[in-house]
């Protein structure tokens, strides 16, 4: 079981991404057959596999990542193969030499494994012929810019849609956690209800980190994409949403968080309980709104039902941290949903 997770992934990589690569590849071998006569282009091949990425900024980093480590690769293993020959010690020393020159310079591991990779390939197979490490950094640089343009110009994704999904599925589950908590003040909770209240409520956590990874690879997927400037408004309005979302969140949280640590069982009965809980699911009716707004689906015509007037009763000696602690919150939490995006 260990050995088939280590070896295989829960999701298969889209199929568009393999025909890219397969092709880009294919392409690199033959166009750099054509123009540099000779050995196979394995450099220019493997180039063109490793910069094609699911985006075109990634494509664009892998294509400067395997062009400077060949570059630098195939400098030591030449320097070294002119001064020393090809024996063994100097294909180890060039290892050595490459890794240490990467780490002093700070090189990301792909740099560096391409700096020893390449240094092994020039010293085993071509320190003896002449124009051989000139014409593999050439063949490596033709390589990397056949994979940048298959990237580029074969429908590179645009990560809107996940990002969007992620976002809208937090302004829903956080209104839902608005309601579960809004029952919490006019029906009594034993106390494992209320851990389970509390638990269900920190889970918003890890799908608000979910969102904003899957902000983070949108924003990622438009980088150096020629159809940015159609999607660009889409991700900036999510970002904002979920700036408008977290903040949200974290007084969801701190409102369950008191609830399960300060309420009685004589909350109920607080003459403010049922007030308070009108506001929650207010609240949560607005945040609904909100997101189907964005959306387009959903009850769009609806009116928010925002915030009334709340008279404050003065709560039992019992309660009344937890009825200050809740006011703040709601006021904080109908701030962000009514302030203008």
């Amino acid at each position: 079981m260990a050995l088939t997770t280590a070896l295989r992934v829960d999701r298969r990589l889209p199929l568009l991404q393999v025909a890219k690569s397969a092709l880009a590849t294919v392409l690199a071998w033959l166009v750099a057959a054509w123009l540099l006569p000779g050995p196979p282009p394995v450099f220019a091949a493997i180039a063109a596999l490793l910069v094609v990425q699911p985006s075109i900024n990634q494509s664009a980093s892998k294509a400067i990542e395997r062009t400077v480590g060949v570059i630098a690769g195939v400098a030591i293993a030449s320097a070294l193969g002119l001064a020393f020959g090809a024996a063994t010690w100097v294909a180890l020393t060039a290892i050595v030499v490459s890794l240490v020159f990467a780490w002093a310079l700070r090189m990301t591991t792909g740099v560096s494994n391409q700096m020893v990779i390449s240094a092994l390939l020039v010293l085993a197979l071509g320190v003896s012929t002449p124009g051989y490490a000139l014409a593999r950094i050439v063949e490596t640089i033709i390589g990397a810019a056949v994979g940048l343009v298959i990237s580029a110009l074969l429908a590179p994704p645009v990560l809107v849609a996940p990002a969007r999904q992620r976002v809208d599925a937090l302004g829903i589950e956080t209104a839902a956690t608005l309601d579960r908590l809004a029952d919490a003040f006019v029906e009594p909770r034993t106390r494992p209800e209320l851990e389970e209240l509390l638990l269900t409520a920190r889970l918003l956590r890890p799908m608000r980190d979910a969102a904003e990874t899957a902000l983070t690879a949108s924003n990622d997927s438009l980088a150096l994409n020629p159809r940015a400037p159609r999607y660009r408004p889409q991700i900036d309005e999510l970002s904002k949403r979920l700036d408008r979302f977290g903040g949200i969140v974290t007084q969801v949280i701190g409102m369950t968080r008191a609830v399960h640590d300060y309420g009685t069982d004589e909350l109920i009965d607080e003459p403010t309980a049922r007030e308070i809980a009108e506001q929650l699911r207010r609240a949560a009716h607005d945040l609904r709104l909100l997101t189907a707004a964005s959306t387009g689906d959903g009850p769009v015509d609806d009116e928010p039902a925002l915030t009334r007037p709340l008279e404050i009763h003065t709560p039992s000696s019992m309660n009344w941290m937890l009825i200050g602690s809740i006011l703040v919150d709601l006021r904080r939490v109908h701030e962000a949903i009514t302030e203008p995006m």
